[in-house]
C-alpha cells in the first residue's frame, strides 16, 4: 500500500511539474519579437542594398594623436560619396587592403571626388598599435580608432569578418558593401565610387 501511495504521489508531482513548464515555453515563444522589429539593418549576407542608415552616426572616435572627435563631425555630408573601411591591426588581409588602397588613392583622387575613412575597431589595449600603424603607413586618407567599438552595434552584419568596406551615397545610404579582401577588390571598389561621383 505504501508503494502504491508513493507511486501515486510521484506521478502527481511529475505531472504538476510538467504542466507549468510547457505553458512557459509556449508563452515565451509567443512573446518573442520578430527579427524585423529588433534589428534596424539586415544581419545576413549578402546585404540587400541600398540600406538607409543613420549616417554620419554619433560615435566618438580617436585620432592617431589621441584627440576624441565625434563621427558626426568627421564624416562629411558634402554631396560626395563616402567610403568607410573597417579594419584591425591584427588582421593580415586588412593590412594588405590598406596598402593596396594607399598605392592607388592619389590617382583615385584625380579621377573622382569622394571621401575615404579608415576606422580601426581594435580593442583599447591595441591603441598603440593603431597609432603606430597609421603614423608609419603614410596614408593620404583619414584614419580613426573606434575605441569604444560602437560601430559593431550599428553597421549591418555587426562587422562580422574584417576587413569590411561600405560605400555611402550622397544621401548617406549604403549602396555597396564588401567583406574580406582579395587582390583587385580595390579596383572594383573604385569603379563603384567613380560611378557615384559623376
Amino acid at each position: 500500500m505504501k508503494k502504491l501511495l508513493f507511486f501515486f504521489v510521484l506521478t502527481l508531482s511529475f505531472t504538476a511539474c510538467q504542466q507549468p513548464s510547457s505553458t512557459k515555453v509556449e508563452t515565451a515563444k509567443a512573446s518573442l519579437p520578430t527579427p524585423a522589429t529588433t534589428q534596424p539593418f539586415q544581419t545576413g549576407y549578402p546585404l540587400q542594398l541600398p540600406i538607409s542608415t543613420d549616417y554620419p552616426y554619433s560615435i566618438d572616435l580617436k585620432t592617431p594623436d589621441g584627440e576624441v572627435i565625434n563621427s558626426s563631425k568627421i564624416f562629411k555630408q558634402n554631396g560626395k560619396p563616402s567610403v568607410v573601411m573597417f579594419w584591425l591591426t591584427t588582421c593580415y588581409p586588412c593590412g594588405k587592403e590598406l596598402i593596396a588602397i594607399k598605392e592607388k588613392f592619389p590617382q583615385w583622387q584625380e579621377e573622382a571626388d569622394f571621401n575615404l575613412y579608415a576606422i580601426s575597431t581594435d580593442f583599447p589595449k591595441n591603441a598603440e598599435k593603431f597609432v603606430s600603424r597609421v603614423k608609419s603607413g603614410g596614408w593620404a586618407f583619414e584614419a580613426y580608432h573606434d575605441y569604444t567599438r560602437q560601430f559593431m552595434k550599428v553597421m549591418p552584419g555587426g562587422l562580422n569578418g574584417l576587413p569590411q568596406v561600405f560605400v555611402f551615397d550622397k544621401n548617406g545610404d549604403i549602396v555597396y558593401h564588401k567583406r574580406k579582401y582579395r587582390p583587385g577588390d580595390e579596383d572594383i571598389l573604385f569603379a563603384k565610387v567613380k560611378a557615384l561621383a559623376k
